[in-house]
């Protein structure tokens, strides 16, 4: 009896709980990865630099608002009114105008892609506009990049109106057409389109960093040995993958927070919605997109396998597949289909909404049913992929 007790007294609490509970590993092994997060500078760098590089890139190098278009302006006669119609041209802030008078001057130009367009204002202009009939202005554009050619061709079209109601309104002519439109737009009065595209890349931001996030780490503990012997361990698969994703989540909230308030700071993003709806999407997405990076990482445990994977399958579905570059309803009926896999495309939406709208809870509600669902598949497959076994 005596070497009973002497046995009991050399046991410790944990051999007598087996492991100390569920909720006691489940402790110890969030405290050991938030360590983890604090001594590995690569989790610092993939969480604050990364982003905050991609914003800066994505903000200040990606706009949709050309301005400045170099153009050819062909003035064949210079009389009075031709000269006033190319004055509007050159003045205009969307148009950086190079004056010729033959149009063979700037043929050149055109195909060497230094000018992205001509506008030929012809010889009988003055002639026709002074007799009532139609003038014409010929609009050449390179349609080499569609994008612009539109754009130059209706600008274009915008200043030759806008030169017809100024000369209408001195000389007290009745315009042609007496009915004009008074667009007012919403959410986006300025229609900067670093409004939108700002939220959409913080989007595609996220996409990359929360799933490199547990993919690269994740991958570099199997490749070190230490996830073989936490398997040893008594802990669990399900407390062994909530215990990996919490951290991380908690990472990526913070990441979150420093990429909104670069938005808003920097770059002046208006941010009409509340912090709560905030942090429920972006609650929402960290799901998937961490499942996916564990998957992933269960997968291949290798860092250079897992950070292509993570691109391949995360940051160019999420780029190409989201509605953040090209819109949905454009793309053929298939890939529509296929884009609502893509947690990237609830995420924009309603990113873009808290930021331009406010908080549309139908629209967040519905988008955030739909990440948490793809975060469920990722984090059962990634249950289903971790096995407490060594192969």
């Amino acid at each position: 009896m005596t070497a009973d007790l002497a046995d009991m007294r050399g046991q410790t609490p944990a051999s007598r709980t087996v492991g100390g509970g569920p909720i006691r590993r489940l402790r110890a092994l969030m405290g050991k990865e938030f360590l983890q997060v604090v001594r590995d500078p690569s989790s610092i760098l993939v969480a604050f630099v990364l982003p905050l590089i991609l914003l800066f890139l994505f903000g200040y190098g990606l706009s949709l608002d050309p301005t400045e278009t170099r153009i050819g302006l062909v003035v064949e006669r210079t009389d009075p009114t031709s000269r006033s119609l190319a004055d509007t041209f050159s003045h205009s802030r969307y148009f950086d105008a190079v004056v010729a008078r033959d149009r063979r001057e700037l043929d050149d130009a055109l195909a060497a892609g230094d000018i992205r367009g001509l506008v030929v204002i012809p010889a009988d202009f003055s002639e026709r506009f002074a007799a009532g009939s139609a003038p014409s202005v010929q609009v050449i554009v390179d349609g080499s990049e569609p994008n612009t050619a539109r754009f130059v061709q209706n600008y274009a079209r915008g200043v030759v109106a806008t030169w017809r109601s100024q000369v209408a309104a001195l000389t007290a002519v009745q315009q042609q057409a007496p009915i004009t439109a008074a667009p007012r737009y919403w959410y986006n009065p300025e229609l900067d389109s670093r409004n939108f595209l700002v939220p959409g890349s913080t989007a595609i931001i996220m996409t990359l960093i929360g799933t490199l996030l547990t993919a690269l780490v994740l991958a570099r503990e199997w490749e070190r040995g230490t996830m073989e012997a936490m398997m040893a361990t008594p802990i669990g698969v399900l407390e062994l993958i909530i215990g990996k994703l919490v951290p991380y989540f908690v990472l990526g909230l913070a990441a979150m927070s420093v990429c909104t308030a670069v938005a808003v700071f920097l770059f002046g993003v208006p941010f009409r919605g509340s912090v709560p709806g905030m942090l429920m999407i972006t609650s929402a997405f960290l799901v998937p997109a961490l499942g996916q990076g564990l998957l992933i990482s269960a997968v291949s445990k290798n860092q250079f396998v897992a950070s292509q994977m993570a691109l391949m399958s995360g940051f160019l579905p999420a780029t190409l597949l989201s509605g953040f570059i090209f819109e949905i309803s454009s793309m053929p009926e298939p890939i529509q289909w296929l884009t609502v896999v893509i947690p990237a495309r609830y995420f924009i939406s309603s990113l873009q909404t808290v930021f331009l709208a406010g908080d549309v809870w139908p629209l967040m509600l519905r988008d955030t049913a739909a990440m948490l669902a793809i975060g469920a598949v990722f984090v059962g497959l990634s249950a289903k992929a971790t096995r407490k076994r060594l192969d």
